[in-house]
């Protein structure tokens, strides 16, 4: 007796939880309806955006050309001294308006430019090269310039995802209303947005990554928000899995008074279809939502020493290389010495090599030499082979807990907790070698900055990092669990699992998915009036 009445005390508990299941179903789809309009819509303007409304500019990089020695009449000492600059940054060099100029860093971080052929500065220079390379990238040279700002944080229109900071913000009085970005500091675009971008920007940061909380609370309470209700759409899935999947028979006879066809039908069927995908989207997003608690520290991971003017004894236009090769030169302070770090075009001729990742982009349909760095003594005037790479270890551990402390976090804002590293004093470099592409599964385009020299240590984590020695920046810094949520996102929100078929299938089926999801939660949400 005591079993068959153990039975009876299970199936009734079965049935209950049948007979609220379904109303737990449509309580949690009502509830999730507006984020999930809100996220399908604005998901499916990016890959429509993309395809119809891809803006593009007439250069994306600026050229590298060749500095003829007799350009440089003066010596960066003898230009530093004419204007009493005892202490500075850094230098490198370039031109425009037909004239070379000496671009210096002051110990404040500003940057001046210098004639190098009578030491003489151009005043507002700063200004006056981000306009010109606006025009530059652009290709423009009429239109009139309505704003030029300094933007030294990401907001609404510019985002984190650019990397650079700070940058000139140039706002053109054409009918695109194009606004270019520019970082005068190293002579590279990034980014660009006329009308139509802009208002995709503001629609997709406002309605899919829900920036309008920010308005009225903060980054926690916004993320909290979002990772709660992307929990509520893949419970939603789940349990409409469950009633209209494996226990479809049951709920039908408890709803007989329905009919069989019409708008129930249809919620069902498409929703069994794609509910996996629900489910993938909302995990992934949740997942990558995670990532967003820290905030974006990468432009402060630079290391810049200050250099004594009298200190810098070799003259920099007397330098034993190769002049008929030489394209810039900058600093570097490493292993108690001062070294000037020259690129020079590649020596060796037709050796070009196409980027891989990218093929869309203007610049990657030319053939680009690459850059050969040489590292000179200041001292002895003596070429020291093989220094990048060291010079790139030395960075990586400035920029961990196992250096001294760097000025770059110094200068963080005490409310950024110092994220635990591990030191990578006496750990095993596993691989260090030259990233000159964008590779997709490591150093994708979102990272920017290009080359980079990657250096894969043998910690816990696994830690990568990707440092441009250029300026002597962290460009990147990866650990497992970085690996593993990019993937997440990468396969189960971005579809990177059908790259095979090219990437306008891949988005046509994300677009057809987003709106089959948009659909059966519209279809809910009609039988739910309909039973009002």
């Amino acid at each position: 007796m005591s079993k068959k009445n153990n039975k009876k005390k299970d199936s009734k508990f079965v049935k209950k939880i049948k007979q609220h299941m379904y109303q737990w179903h449509k309580t949690i789809g009502i509830i999730t309806i507006i984020p999930v309009i809100l996220w399908t819509l604005s998901g499916l303007m990016h890959p429509f955006m993309a395809h119809f409304f891809k803006p593009e500019i007439a250069h994306e990089k600026l050229e590298i050309q060749t500095v003829p020695p007799q350009q440089l009449a003066l010596s960066i000492q003898e230009v530093l001294t004419q204007n009493n600059i005892k202490q500075f940054k850094n230098f490198r060099i370039v031109a425009f308006n037909n004239t070379t100029f000496y671009q210096v860093k002051n110990i404040i971080g500003d940057l001046h430019y210098f004639d190098s052929s009578n030491g003489k500065e151009l005043q507002n220079g700063d200004t006056i090269y981000a306009e010109w390379l606006s025009r530059y990238f652009l290709e423009d040279q009429k239109s009139p310039v309505k704003k030029s700002e300094i933007i030294t944080e990401f907001d609404k229109q510019y985002k984190y995802v650019n990397r650079y900071l700070p940058v000139y913000k140039l706002s053109f009085d054409r009918p695109d209303g194009m606004e270019i970005y520019v970082e005068t500091s190293s002579g590279k675009l990034a980014t660009f947005n006329p009308k139509s971008r802009q208002f995709f920007i503001w629609f997709f940061d406002t309605f899919h990554n829900w920036s309008f909380i920010d308005a009225i609370s903060n980054n926690s309470i916004r993320i909290i928000t979002m990772i709660f209700l992307l929990s509520i759409i893949g419970f939603s899935a789940i349990s409409g899995i469950v009633i209209y999947g494996f226990l479809w028979k049951q709920f039908k006879k408890a709803d007989s008074l329905e009919p069989k066809k019409g708008i129930r039908k249809y919620h069902r069927q498409i929703g069994i279809w794609v509910s996996l995908f629900t489910l993938t989207f909302a995990f992934s997003g949740a997942y990558h939502a995670t990532t967003k608690w820290d905030p974006y520290t990468l432009d402060q991971m630079v290391y810049e020493p200050t250099f004594k003017t009298k200190e810098i004894v070799l003259a920099n236009n007397k330098l034993n290389l190769d002049w008929n090769r030489f394209q810039n030169q900058s600093l570097i302070s490493f292993n108690d010495s001062i070294y000037y770090r020259c690129e020079l075009e590649e020596a060796a001729k037709g050796k070009f090599k196409k980027p891989k990742s990218d093929s869309n982009s203007k610049w990657n349909k030319k053939e680009n030499p690459k850059t050969e760095v040489v590292y000179i003594n200041a001292a002895t005037n003596k070429i020291i082979p093989n220094i990048d790479f060291q010079y790139a270890e030395f960075l990586a551990y400035y920029f961990t807990d196992g250096a001294p402390k760097a000025p770059c976090c110094e200068m963080m804002s005490p409310e950024i907790p110092n994220e635990a590293e591990t030191s990578l004093e006496n750990v095993k470099l596993l691989e260090s070698k030259l990233i000159t592409n964008f590779e997709n599964r490591e150093y994708g385009f979102v990272n920017k900055r290009l080359p980079v020299v990657k250096l894969a240590y043998d910690t816990p984590e696994k830690t990568t990092y990707f440092i441009e020695t250029a300026t002597s920046r962290l460009a990147a810094k990866i650990n497992n669990s970085d690996i593993t949520e990019g993937y997440s996102f990468a396969i189960l929100h971005k579809f990177l699992f059908m790259d095979w078929a090219g990437k306008n299938i891949r988005d046509l089926t994300m677009v057809l998915i987003a709106l089959c999801i948009l659909i059966i939660s519209v279809l809910g949400l009609i039988l739910f009036l309909k039973k009002k």
